[in-house]
């Protein structure tokens, strides 16, 4: 009986990844194949974009002046106060700026992804585009997973220079270090392998968390409470993404750079 319930249980799982996958693959393919949408492009990029700016500069200038508030108090024990940038900067952009921004996107624009598409698959508006010969993957689907591979990467820029300005302002007025050496600190520790894997993350964690957020709207199937779980799963499922896949591009950005880690 137990068998029997693990390989049910086992082949679902396969079943939805294959789902996942042929999702991904037909809003990804959208863009080479007409018509394209570009209104949607539009508004979805709006949508995900400025309407996710202010929650990302609020997270990501607290986060900035917390973690410098953190390193200087400990450095000041060490005498090493005058590295604060450097470790601020690679901190900032390398780790936290990226999975910070994304998962505040996850929780606002991903969940929001989830929840419109749940509703208009209970709603028969998927069925409507489809009577009307409209492909609902390049209507609804490619919007969305290009609107967000687009605006993270802008939004994480973002959120790392706000980061870094809280943590000048921790550094520089409130500790009283030299700015100079804060800001030069940084630069010289903008090395390529951390540029790399925070230019890199951003794309991949817009990918996930579109794609995870479209799908889980797709099959929403239940109702109001079906709708609430496929609203949850899309943010859980987003988050659980989001540090896996950041711990394996950091690996892969070291290793490709000569770091044997």
């Amino acid at each position: 009986m137990k068998k029997g319930l693990i390989k049910r249980k086992i082949m679902n799982l396969f079943l939805e990844i294959d789902s996942y996958y042929k999702l991904s693959v037909k809003g990804v393919t959208a863009l080479f194949r007409p018509p394209i949408y570009f209104k949607d492009l539009i508004e979805q990029m709006d949508y995900i974009g400025s309407g996710t700016l202010f929650i990302v500069l609020l997270v990501a200038l607290f986060i900035g002046m917390a973690l410098s508030l953190q390193i200087s108090a400990e450095f000041a024990i060490l005498g090493l106060r005058m590295y604060t940038g450097r470790v601020v900067g690679i901190s900032i952009i390398s780790e936290i700026g990226p999975v910070a921004s994304a998962l505040v996107f996850a929780g606002r624009a991903g969940s929001g992804m989830a929840s419109e598409l749940g509703t208009m698959i209970l709603g028969h508006q998927v069925d409507t585009l489809r009577v009307f010969g409209i492909d609902p993957y390049r209507k609804l689907i490619f919007p969305r997973i290009t609107g967000s591979v687009i605006m993270l990467p802008a939004l994480t820029i973002i959120a790392d220079m706000t980061s870094l300005l809280g943590g000048y302002y921790i550094t520089s007025i409130v500790n009283n270090q030299s700015s100079t050496v804060y800001w030069d600190s940084i630069r010289i520790a903008m090395q390529s392998q951390y540029i790399a894997a925070g230019s890199i993350k951003p794309f991949v964690f817009g990918f996930i968390i579109s794609s995870l957020s479209c799908y889980t709207g797709f099959t929403t199937h239940g109702g109001a409470a079906g709708l609430k779980a496929s609203t949850t799963r899309a943010f859980v499922l987003s988050t659980i993404l989001i540090i896996i896949s950041d711990f394996v591009v950091t690996k892969v950005v070291l290793f490709l750079f000569g770091y044997s880690v």
